[in-house]
């Protein structure tokens, strides 16, 4: 009896070795298969504020463009109050629109052509427009979840 157990167990153990990088290859191409991006052109100029659907905030329209596990990119027209994301980086391109921002604790310029680096915690917007709508790419980092936008005076 002690010998068919012991066999038992090493033949369970040997079974694992076996198994272990057989099942390490199907997890992974299972994942592999997962969906992925998919190959797009999206003429951005084109799109126009009330193109974009509205959100919750009534000066602001904005439409997912790019959504991943570790990322969104989105384009985004029009303003919002200043507000923080505790744990998302936020990187937005001005398309189109000029204006200042709150970008901390300073009011900063910006044009189309202007890229806005948004560490997490940092407060910003509040933009004041001077020729808009402003249209920005929004790049979120890591994707921002519901609860991730903290309006500040």
């Amino acid at each position: 009896m002690l010998i068919n157990k012991t066999s038992a167990i090493a033949m369970a153990f040997f079974a694992g070795l076996v198994a272990s990088p057989l099942l390490q290859h199907a997890v992974s191409d299972a994942h592999a298969d997962a969906p992925g991006l998919t190959a797009s052109i999206t003429d951005l100029l084109a799109i126009k504020h009330d193109d974009l659907p509205k959100t919750s905030n009534p000066e602001l329209n904005a439409r997912p463009l790019v959504v991943t596990d570790n990322a969104t990119v989105g384009i985004q027209s029009g303003n919002v109050a200043k507000h923080i994301h505790p744990q998302t980086d936020e990187i937005q391109y001005i398309i189109e629109g000029s204006g200042s921002m709150w970008l901390g604790k300073e009011r900063k310029d910006f044009k189309p052509g202007s890229l806005i680096v948004i560490p997490k915690g940092t407060a910003h917007a509040g933009s004041i427009v001077s020729n808009g709508p402003v249209k920005a790419i929004a790049i979120k980092i890591p994707p921002q979840g519901k609860t991730d936008t903290v309006f500040v005076d």
